[in-house]
């Protein structure tokens, strides 16, 4: 079985928030926003000019915090209230996962997501993660329906801090080292060959147009490398992750990772920041020579990834014996892999960690 999750349509151009109304407009007339405040600044007033220019009736809801059940619900019993059509997700990753859920949950609910960060693939990812109050993982809900579109305007993202864009480049190129040691088992598997590909894809602009990308973002402007690499962080990523059978490949780095966000110390960082210290206990578990590995280190170094857990303060060795018991990652997927995943395995990473660097 070969099941591939992906959007309708994904649009990304310079300047498409002054036009996103001419793309909403064929869908429906009454619109339920989701956004943040941030979010909402970065877009208008271009984005309301739009709407209003094509007669699209539109309400603005705030997510206040986490994309967490309570939020979902909340903003769910919103949309139904308004009798909108049309859930339009605008912002980074914890937005757009809420807005996924909402529209998810109701069946008559058309999805558009507008990311104006590209820190994830969330704006494209079959998934919402749902977290609780406290910014601690807690599940992924399964997308029974894409959005309608992905509306990515590179001049947005081209105006968010760069520590995003690297963050993304990060996450995206988790997906690269998460997927390729699933193929020395199940090196049959169409679905985890097509990802690989597509996270090689990813890869390969990052090492030809990462650099000049992160030069554009910081002074602000649009060109080519930035254009490509924010597909790779959008599209590429996001279509690793819509293609799935019948054998499961979690990735390792993000299975840490979750256990990682209920530890307040490590809430300021980044989602792709937290993936990139991740992948980096993943090149030790990999490691027959206790050493990670050279062009890992070197990209995560290039990206600003956090290489220890230097927030984490009192008895460290503990918290690593804590951290590494309660990473989730079940015995079969375990099996698919050839390195260890057990607790201690784990635990003597995280110490390696801070031995080396």
């Amino acid at each position: 079985m070969l099941a591939i999750k992906s959007p309708h349509r994904y649009l990304q151009q310079p300047g498409l928030t002054a036009r996103a109304g001419e793309y909403i407009a064929p869908l429906a007339k009454s619109v339920a926003i989701i956004t943040s405040p941030q979010a909402w600044q970065a877009v208008n007033p271009q984005l309301e000019s739009s709407l209003q220019a094509n007669q699209i009736h539109y309400q603005v809801g705030f997510l206040a915090g986490e994309c967490s059940d309570d939020a979902i619900a909340e903003h769910q019993a919103r949309v139904q209230q308004s009798g909108a059509t049309l859930v339009l997700g605008i912002g980074g990753g914890r937005v757009l996962d809420c807005a996924k859920a909402v529209a998810n949950a109701l069946d008559e609910v058309a999805l558009v997501t507008l990311p104006t960060v590209a820190a994830t693939c969330a704006a494209w990812s079959p998934v919402s993660i749902i977290y609780n109050a406290q910014g601690g993982h807690l599940r992924s809900i399964p997308l029974a329906r894409m959005p309608q579109l992905v509306l990515v305007d590179s001049e947005v993202i081209a105006r968010s801090d760069v520590r995003y864009l690297k963050a993304g480049i990060v996450d995206a190129l988790a997906k690269w080292y998460e997927f390729v040691p699933y193929q020395q088992k199940n090196g049959d598997s169409l679905a985890l060959n097509l990802k690989v590909q597509a996270a090689k894809m990813a890869v390969d602009t990052f090492a030809q147009y990462g650099a000049e990308a992160v030069q554009a973002n910081q002074q602000g402007i649009v060109n080519p490398a930035l254009i490509k690499v924010i597909d790779a962080n959008i599209a590429l990523a996001g279509m690793a992750n819509s293609m799935r059978d019948d054998t499961p490949a979690p990735g390792v780095a993000h299975a840490i990772h979750n256990r990682l966000t209920h530890q307040p110390e490590l809430h300021d960082w980044l989602h792709g920041e937290k993936v990139g210290f991740c992948l980096l206990v993943q090149s030790l578990l990999e490691s027959a020579s206790g050493q990670p590995d050279a062009g890992l280190l070197a990209l995560l170094r290039q990206y600003d990834a956090p290489l220890t857990l230097s927030p984490l303060a009192g008895n460290r060795a503990a918290a690593f014996a804590a951290i590494a018991s309660e990473v989730k990652f079940s015995a079969a997927n375990a099996a698919r892999l050839p390195f260890s995943l057990a607790a201690s395995a784990i635990e003597q990473a995280l110490l390696a960690t801070d031995r080396h660097f």
